[in-house]
């Protein structure tokens, strides 16, 4: 065992970093079922929701995505010809680009979101396993586990 970090902390970390996983290999599949890429599905997220204006420029895209500026310009061109994302030149700097949704654009994503939300609260309902609370952790030591009740549903 490492000093420092007790094997049930180690277990927790470990069944997350799972999760994600499998959230993000769960994702990959139902976007790719869908038609996009999921990079393609990563942008009309960023562009929907990054700023909450419901637009986005290219560089808060690149930021949003961790990609360079010139890969999300050939991203963004790409999801204009498949319908899903327009240009305006922003009205306050005509240097920059205000991208948004289309109808079909945003008709895609709240698909999309609709089979990630239902993925998410199984997922939630998994991670209420872990028993993570670092502030009474700190004050306490670890909290004792109490029995769940099981839901009659």
């Amino acid at each position: 065992m490492m000093i420092g970090i007790s094997q049930e902390n180690l277990r927790n970390l470990a069944r997350f970093r799972h999760a994600i996983r499998r959230l993000l290999h769960f994702s990959e599949e139902g976007v790719r079922q869908a038609g996009l890429t999921p990079h393609q599905h990563q942008l009309l997220l960023g562009v929907a929701g990054f700023t909450g204006t419901g637009h986005a420029t290219i560089g808060e895209l690149a930021e949003f995505l961790q990609l360079r500026h010139h890969s999300v310009v050939g991203l963004v061109d790409r999801a204009q010809k498949m319908g899903w994302l327009k240009r305006r030149p922003n009205p306050q700097d005509r240097r920059q680009v205000h991208v948004s949704l289309t109808t079909a654009g945003a008709r895609k994503l709240r698909q999309l979101a609709d089979l990630h939300r239902k993925e998410l609260i199984g997922m939630r309902r998994s991670l209420d396993l872990l028993d993570v609370d670092p502030q009474r952790e700190s004050k306490r030591g670890p909290r004792a586990r109490t029995p769940r009740r099981r839901d009659p549903r």
